[in-house]
């Protein structure tokens, strides 16, 4: 059965005609929603079965037809345990649909602003403290708030506390001031691997005292800066000064705008999110009722407001929702969806989510990250559990806006899922993370597969302690295979291609390439019993493989790697243990370094300018008298075209010889849609 939805329609008609007839008097329906409601009325009369079985997907599947055109909510459309049924809910042939969080606002008029040509329109839903937002797009592209300064960051003089509470910090004199509307103003602040959103309280000007209004995590810039953190301020109405620039007087109820070159007040399509959330998936896990067989095809997800998330997230803006949201929700299908304009994560695949598919989306222009997967942990109730998921062929880009610390994919609490064939870039924090436990505690997450991804352009400089991969806890039977990972730049200190952070053990890193990293291709900080076998790792900037605490146990096995350098360090020790003593083994592995210098390793420092410094230096020979990489060979590996990062070995290649395998990078990022499966 067929059901059709389009814009001119009405819910009062069948929506079993994809036109109004000639009469008007039936023809599509006007809304996702009452299309979910007719096939619950349908399901209600008994005219529908009811599917608990996997094996019944497909016996009489019914497709919702939704005709292009925008779709204007105010509130996120909700489909629950009753509406478990094999329903595709699918762009119609040709047609592009957009179901649309944000309202326009029209009625600019040209004013002035310190000899400036500003457009003003009047929002009277802010005024009366109905609407509030911190997001604007124009002509389908997000516009920066206001901000101070116009470049670079400012530094924290100083934090202050009163109790356990640090909600002070004191700023040199000048970059803050007693602005219109100071409540408004927001600080950022940027502090290792986080971001902190703070709106101001007060400000004390004889003291450059500043207190915001919620609790600062962070006190310093990094592990390596003895300044204060850097940071920078927003929607600030006296700093709008720049094309492109927005302010929102909440006050007033006003909006200004300074126009970009070539707009006029008329034609421009102004949006701000309304609604936070635009799809709600949800059933109820520990009651064991699912929500199940639902199909989202060729849809467009568009523009999300963000709101401040309870408490400030230590890792990942974690706790910063999902545009759309499943939870309880089993073996339902989101392919070939985009999702766009939005201000926090695209997909959040919550408690009790298992079987789901999330397959070919386009996801960019985000305020956080792309896909986030978690459920309950190893205490939770089991009904609670997120797993064997797949997540593929996914393209995600252009994130962190909002909340800088996102990353492109995010599985937490998490087992079994297939993370594959994704392209990710353009993060300034983590490329795909796995695992939410620090140390050798129990952990859910295992069985993870991340493979044949293609992540490049992340960091960007602005935190620290990333890596193209990341990885945290235990994890038996996690594999890390056939990736292809490079331009990862850190602020300060940690920008690897794949890094085993706190407690990773027991997995395997084959087949993956990694190259033009800030830090090193390979970074393992503790865990226990990895496999690193048949990588590419190539010219890190500071070393190429970095080992971290040394425990009592093996830490990993690092052989048949192919490790190219440019006169930069093979292994170093980039936190606490000398490499003499080092806890994992490393044999039958080519090393080259094209400036033909002899090979060098210890331990990696910064100097006062940043400048890095190599100390406790060791030679190849003296690593080989610690047993060491004896069968290992130094000789040029013989890829075709190295200066082009072109890693195809030459059929002499003497890495063969150690049996090395030849590394297929041609399928990796997203596939057509014929070899998806």
């Amino acid at each position: 059965m067929d059901l059709y939805v389009a814009p001119y329609g009405s819910d009062k008609w069948s929506g079993r005609l994809p036109e109004p007839n000639t009469e008007r008097t039936d023809g599509p329906l006007a809304t996702i929603s009452r299309a979910r409601d007719v096939i619950r009325e349908l399901r209600g009369s008994g005219r529908l079965r009811v599917w608990r079985s996997i094996a019944s997907v497909g016996d009489f599947p019914i497709t919702v037809w939704v005709r292009g055109g925008r779709y204007q909510i105010s509130e996120p459309i909700v489909f629950g345990p009753e509406d478990s049924a094999p329903v595709t809910y699918a762009a119609y042939p040709g047609e592009k649909p957009v179901i649309d969080g944000g309202k326009q606002i029209q009625g600019w008029r040209i004013e002035e602003k310190d000899g400036m040509e500003v457009w003003v329109a009047d929002v009277p839903e802010v005024a009366e403290g109905k609407w509030c937002f911190h997001q604007l797009f124009i002509n389908g592209e997000r516009r920066p708030r206001a901000r101070l300064p116009k470049r670079g960051f400012y530094r924290i003089k100083e934090v202050k506390h009163v109790g356990d509470l640090y909600t002070t910090f004191q700023c040199e004199t000048g970059e803050i001031q007693r602005w219109k509307n100071l409540t408004d103003v927001e600080v950022v602040v940027l502090h290792l691997w986080i971001e902190e959103r703070l709106p101001i309280v007060s400000f004390q000007e004889e003291s450059n005292l500043v207190r915001v209004s919620r609790n600062i995590r962070r006190v310093w810039g990094s592990l390596r800066d003895i300044e204060g953190a850097r940071y920078y301020v927003e929607n600030v109405f006296e700093a709008l000064s720049e094309p492109g620039e927005w302010y929102l007087d909440r006050t007033a109820g006003k909006i200004y705008y300074v126009p970009m070159p070539g707009e006029e007040p008329d034609k421009i399509k102004a949006f701000a999110p309304v609604t936070g959330q635009l799809l709600r998936i949800v059933g109820k896990p520990e009651e064991g009722e699912y929500v199940e067989f639902l199909r989202f095809e060729g849809l467009t997800f568009r523009h999300t407001r963000w709101d401040y998330p309870a408490e400030i997230a230590n890792q990942a803006a974690h706790n910063v929702p999902g545009a759309i949201y499943m939870e309880g929700a089993r073996y339902c299908v989101i392919e070939d969806c985009k999702i766009e304009h939005i201000g926090g994560y695209g997909i959040e695949l919550s408690d009790g989510c298992v079987g789901n598919q999330i397959i070919g989306n386009e996801i960019y222009d985000v305020g956080a990250g792309g896909i986030k997967l978690n459920g309950s942990d190893v205490n939770g109730p089991p009904s609670k559990r997120t797993g064997n998921n797949r997540i593929t062929d996914n393209h995600i880009y252009a994130g962190g806006r909002v909340f800088h610390s996102a990353v492109g994919i995010l599985s937490m609490h998490s087992f079994g899922n297939e993370i594959s064939h994704n392209h990710i870039h353009d993060f300034y924090y983590t490329g795909i993370s796995c695992g939410w436990v620090w140390g050798y505690g129990d952990n859910i997450s295992k069985d993870n597969r991340i493979e044949k991804n293609y992540i490049h352009d992340i960091g960007q400089g602005l935190l620290d302690d990333m890596g193209g991969i990341y990885m945290l806890g235990v994890q038996p039977g996690t594999v890390i295979r056939g990736n292809v990972i490079h331009d990862v730049v850190k602020h300060n200190y940690g920008g690897w291609g794949i890094y085993l952070d706190e407690g990773s053990s027991h997995m395997l890193v084959e087949n993956n390439i990694c190259y033009n990293t800030h830090s090193g291709g390979f970074m393992q900080h503790y865990g226990r019993e990895n496999i690193i076998r048949n990588n590419i790792l190539a010219f890190g900037k500071e070393g190429q493989v970095c080992h971290g605490r040394a425990d009592a146990h093996k830490a990993f096995t690092f052989e048949r790697n192919i490790v190219i350098t440019d006169n930069q360090p093979l292994f170093i020790d980039d936190y606490a243990a000398p490499l003499e003593k080092c806890n994992f083994i490393s044999d039958v592995n080519l090393f080259w370094d094209i400036s033909g210098k002899p090979f060098i390793s210890g331990k990696i420092s910064h100097d006062a300018e940043g400048r890095i410094v190599l100390t406790n230096t060791i030679t190849m020979d003296e690593w080989r008298k610690l047993g060491q990489d004896r069968h290992s060979i130094i000789a040029d590996p013989r890829f075709k075209d190295l200066r082009k990062f072109d890693f195809t070995l030459m059929e002499d290649s003497p890495a063969l010889n150690l049996g090395f395998q030849p590394i297929d990078s041609s399928d990796v990022g997203p596939r057509p849609k014929n070899k998806r499966r």
